[in-house]
């Protein structure tokens, strides 16, 4: 697979997925995951995602940008490393905003919590299982029998 096609499925399998686990550093150097829900993907892997100023991921990228956030859905998964920066910015705050962001928001995008995290991705890892469960059971069973390494979908990495 070339990296334009690898880089491609990373971004379907985002966008297929809608909500990812963002993984960040925090104090005490401890990783520490959340759900949030991806507002934007590039093509080349970054992300937007809506939080507020007062969380503890906005804390955490503050003081160290690393972070990774991983994606998955039915046989498809997919994690992204990257860094992220708090993004307070009023005019891109307005331009990205949706009706589903003011289930957390009600109050619209002039609310001054509200801010944006932009994670600028520097790699991903993908794993693809085609077939569905049905199929991963099936390889699971054959590689029982024949007592050989189990073999499903595909996988791969790439930088972003």
């Amino acid at each position: 697979m070339t990296d334009a096609q690898s880089i491609s499925k990373v971004t379907d399998i985002i966008n297929d997925s809608k909500i990812g686990m963002l993984t960040t550093i925090n104090e005490e150097g401890a990783l520490v995951s959340r759900p949030l829900a991806v507002q934007e993907v590039k093509d080349d892997g970054d992300m937007w995602f809506y939080t507020g100023l007062g969380t503890s991921q906005v804390a955490h990228v503050r003081a160290d940008s690393r972070v990774n956030v991983a994606f998955g859905k039915n046989t498809e998964w997919v994690s992204v490393a990257g860094r992220a920066e708090v993004v307070t910015d009023r005019a891109r705050i307005r331009e990205m905003w949706n009706q589903a962001v003011e289930a957390w928001f009600p109050d619209g995008p002039d609310t001054p919590e509200v801010c944006l995290l932009r994670v600028d991705s520097d790699s991903a890892e993908y794993w693809t299982s085609p077939g569905g469960t049905a199929a991963t059971v099936l390889q699971w069973v054959k590689s029982k029998v024949t007592n050989s390494k189990m073999s499903v979908g595909e996988s791969g990495t790439v930088e972003l």
